[in-house]
């Protein structure tokens, strides 16, 4: 069976001799790592990366984004991306676990910044030319930091990262990109919903259950999502069925029956009827058009 290869931290150069953040300029980092970029793959960490130069597409979840100047993507752990240049891309890159950021700030959570909030938020946020300079002597910041060693380093690691975060979700929420957070109570709901929809997608597709789990009514559950991402529950869980129903029919070699059975669905002919109803297509349409 094809998989789609899972890249961690530890794979990575290590002259700094840190497990669990790593930094690079964008040219020397993709050099090092040209079987991978052009490739799908996930990560097991989160990923930021700025575009001082370049242009081409990135594809993230089987959503295209150009790339160019001023460009900053950020990648959650899980999320299956490659990237596609039409001209020698420059820029800086860093990447990190959860707990590196979380061991350092005990009552801050990642997921607070609006770029990880969700994974229903666009990936990236678009600097003005005027203000790519500014925004690129942070990351060379953090990058002269990871390759120094001067005491304190993870600390002051981490102190640069979060000030690199607040900065970015600044321009991400001034761009419009994400409305304010309607409460901490909203917040951490959904959080735990998406965690646990990525855990049972397969076997539990009743928005009944998760809403059991998470010790709500399915009437309040709803009506947090419809605050925070306008949907249902029941969207939610169908667009996580569907995203990996997309990525095995494409990064798999399993047939088409075989991946509805992954998914949950004893009867094919039932989960391409679910297929097509959310995505307007059935799974061979699907498959062939992306090829």
């Amino acid at each position: 069976m094809k998989t789609i290869p899972i890249l961690g931290i530890e794979q990575f150069e290590h002259q700094a001799q840190l497990e669990d953040f790593y930094s690079n300029n964008l040219e020397h980092h993709l050099k090092k790592n040209r079987e991978y970029f052009h490739k799908p793959h996930k990560h097991n960490f989160f990923l930021c990366v700025l575009f001082t130069q370049g242009s081409g597409l990135h594809e993230i979840d089987f959503e295209t984004y150009t790339v160019q100047a001023g460009c900053i993507f950020f990648l959650r752990p899980g999320q299956t991306h490659f990237w596609q240049f039409n001209s020698s891309p420059q820029g800086y890159i860093f990447f990190h676990t959860q707990e590196f950021f979380e061991f350092h700030f005990t009552n801050n959570k990642l997921e607070q910044f609006p770029f990880y909030y969700s994974f229903k938020n666009p990936p990236l946020v678009n600097i003005a030319l005027d203000k790519i300079q500014r925004m690129e002597s942070k990351f060379v910041e953090i990058n002269k930091e990871y390759y120094s060693e001067l005491p304190f380093k993870k600390q002051k690691l981490a102190n640069l990262l979060s000030s690199v975060y607040i900065d970015l979700s600044r321009h991400y929420m001034a761009q419009g990109q994400k409305k304010e957070v309607i409460s901490l109570r909203y917040f951490s709901t959904l959080r735990a919903l998406e965690q646990l929809i990525d855990k049972h997608y397969r076997s539990q597709k009743s928005a009944k259950y998760y809403a059991d789990a998470l010790h709500i009514s399915s009437k309040h559950l709803n009506r947090i999502l419809r605050t925070t991402l306008n949907k249902t529950t029941t969207q939610l869980i169908m667009e996580r069925i569907m995203l990996e129903a997309k990525r095995l029919m494409v990064h798999s070699n399993n047939s088409l029956s075989e991946i509805s059975e992954i998914l949950g669905y004893e009867d094919y002919a039932h989960f391409s009827k679910v297929f097509k109803k959310m995505t307007h297509m059935n799974p061979k349409e699907f498959k062939r058009n992306y090829n």
